[in-house]
């Protein structure tokens, strides 16, 4: 008995964090992240925060989640 799963060879796995700009970002600088919920947002701003030592504020919008660098 044969299996009916098809097994694929060499597709890439896509990366789960976004490449967001919180290292260059300066006091009053925002970024939308769009079509992320609040949650998403909410924990990328922690990660950041930990790593860069800097805060981070993130808000619903119309488009999206936008993150303010507030510190």
């Amino acid at each position: 008995m044969t299996s009916a799963i098809k097994v694929d060879k060499g597709v890439p796995l896509p990366s789960l964090r976004g490449n967001y700009p919180y290292a260059t970002m300066a006091i009053g600088d925002s970024f939308l992240m769009p079509g992320k919920s609040l949650q998403v947002a909410c924990n990328s701003n922690y990660r950041a925060s930990k790593k860069l030592g800097k805060k981070f504020i993130a808000r619903n919008g119309e488009d999206g989640v936008r993150i303010w660098r507030s510190a």
